[in-house]
């Protein structure tokens, strides 16, 4: 399988002031898939614009016609199963069938307390993450779903007609613990790393390579323990949180030294950060769109 480039378009322009220009660019320079974060705000853009995920996408979906779209990702630290599948059902008609739910157990940042609830600790983070899953996966692809859960629940919810993908829309499951790989496995049809958190500051490119070799071993590890071949699931890496940084996107060679030795690790999907100038993201906008139009070819 040729390696897929898909970009991140974060959600912090107004639609009629570069937003949707934006949008059908990225479906002009043939990327695979265009994914949002889907956050109430994020880290350094907490005080500036931002806007929701979902209507973001519909917008997105009724001005391309090729590109699919996605969250990257989607946590329960705002989320509810039941209005989520709804939103997601909703998206997945209006696009003609190009969503894919990137999906994560979320953190302890700017969502986790904007409801006004004390911040998770990581193990009720986890447990929520295991329950999230398997009841969306059944509220996305069954008619009536009624759950009784020690976190969520479910009466008589209805889901008719599902979605337009069959069974239903693609899981992109973010994790790197065990837990969370294990619902990659099960549930997942794809998986999504960052890589290893704690070598972003001092850590070396080479020790970012062995460290997510290590991940993806551990997830094929779990796919063989539930008789799942792992070549079977995509795997996708969402760049600027190794010790790369933004060197991959310096130039078409650079990238293409960083994809490749990604690829040979089993990676079938290259994420990149749309530039955003004065930011973490801040990029060369000619070199990016060198990168999306010359990269695909050469790792093909």
């Amino acid at each position: 399988m040729s390696l897929r480039l898909s970009t991140v378009i974060l959600p912090y322009r107004r639609w009629q002031e570069g937003g949707r220009a934006v949008w059908t660019r990225a479906e002009q320079l043939g990327f695979h898939t265009a994914y949002t974060y889907d956050h109430l705000s994020w880290r350094s853009f907490r005080d500036g614009p931002w806007f929701g995920a979902v209507p973001t996408l519909t917008a997105a979906a009724t001005v391309t016609d090729r590109l699919r779209l996605g969250t990257l990702v989607t946590s329960p630290n705002f989320r509810h199963p039941v209005t989520l599948a709804k939103e997601l059902i909703s998206l997945d008609d209006i696009s003609g069938g190009r969503v894919t739910l990137g999906i994560g157990a979320g953190g302890s940042g700017f969502d986790a307390t904007a409801l006004g609830q004390e911040p998770w600790s990581p193990r009720e983070r986890a447990d929520r993450f295991a329950e999230f899953v398997p009841l969306l996966d059944r509220l996305l692809s069954e008619d009536t779903v009624s759950y009784e859960g020690d976190f969520y629940s479910a009466h008589e919810a209805r889901n008719i007609p599902g979605c337009v993908q069959r069974p239903r829309l693609p899981f992109a499951v973010a994790a790197t613990g065990p837990r969370g790989m294990r619902l990659a496995a099960r549930y997942g049809q794809a998986w999504v790393t960052t890589g290893d958190p704690k070598l972003f500051e001092n850590g070396t490119p080479e020790q970012s390579v062995q460290a997510i070799r290590g991940q993806a071993e551990k997830l094929a590890d779990l796919c063989a323990e539930i008789g799942r071949d792992m070549s079977d699931l995509d795997k996708v890496l969402l760049t600027g949180f190794t010790p790369d940084r933004g060197g991959p996107l310096q130039s078409l060679d650079a990238f293409v030294d960083f994809a490749g030795r990604h690829a040979e690790l089993g990676f079938t999907e290259i994420v990149i950060h749309w530039p955003i100038p004065d930011s973490p993201f801040a990029a060369d906008e000619k070199a990016f769109e060198r990168i999306a139009m010359g990269a695909p070819a050469q790792l093909g």
